[in-house]
């Protein structure tokens, strides 16, 4: 029996703040709040277990800048917290898994020392996930400000015997745009690779979530999802319901 899929809401923070970027843009930021533990809370109010956690300022760093929001977050959050956002040494990783992280997003280093991913996914099992950003099918690094040669099939291909829990997918173009997930991209990467994938980038409403949790089967193991539950297209406790019964 397949696991359900998992609904992962996102916390994306910018200066402390609780923000939604378009495209990855950090000059199309619409801030939601301010109080990132609050958020925290609320999500698991209505039911969440899982929350995706990004360091936006520290993907552009390339270090930690908003450490003590995800301390106050990881404090709030009774569920597993996944954080992503400019971790590229083993200090900053053995850092969050010792904080109480659940997980940890690598994503530019994942292209840029992939060694680096195998090092951390053999000392830490089941703990590291390679976020696998795309621009038209190529991979976009340094909080999506780059685009390479390599595609994301490819570059997910590179990991499959590294122990790595996911690969998280995202579709630069749509991320933040209420467009709706790119499921096909999204299916045809969970079948080109023997990793479970997570969807995220686009997500309109709760149809994004039926049709991703029907494809669970393919390999999608969840959906990160933002701006719709900030902007009240999807309630989260919904979403959490069908990715549960689909």
């Amino acid at each position: 029996m397949r696991a359900p899929l998992i609904v992962f809401p996102a916390i994306d923070l910018k200066r402390g703040q609780v923000v939604r970027l378009a495209e990855g843009d950090m000059d199309r930021a619409t801030v939601y709040g301010d109080d990132p533990a609050h958020q925290a809370t609320l999500f698991a109010e209505a039911g969440a277990q899982h929350l995706h956690v990004v360091d936006l300022d520290g993907a552009f760093a390339g270090e930690s800048v908003n450490g003590d929001a995800v301390r106050g977050i990881v404090a709030a959050f009774s569920g597993h917290v996944q954080l992503g956002g400019g971790i590229r040494t083993p200090a900053a990783v053995e850092a969050w898994f010792d904080l109480g992280v659940a997980r940890v997003v690598i994503g530019t280093a994942a292209l840029e020392n992939p060694q680096f991913v195998r090092d951390m996914a053999a000392a830490f099992p089941g703990g590291i996930v390679v976020a696998v950003d795309a621009r038209d099918g190529m991979v976009a690094t340094k909080g999506w400000a780059d685009v390479s040669t390599t595609s994301t099939i490819d570059l997910a291909r590179r990991f499959e015997d590294a122990g790595v829990a996911a690969v998280l997918f995202t579709d630069v173009g749509r991320d933040g745009l209420l467009k709706g997930c790119n499921v096909e991209a999204t299916v045809d990467l969970a079948r080109a690779v023997d990793i479970p994938v997570i969807a995220s980038g686009g997500v309109a409403g709760i149809a994004d979530i039926h049709v991703l949790a029907l494809h669970a089967r393919d390999g999608i193991e969840g959906v990160i999802t933002g701006r719709a539950l900030y902007d009240g297209r999807l309630d989260l406790a919904a979403a959490l319901s069908v990715a549960q019964n689909a």
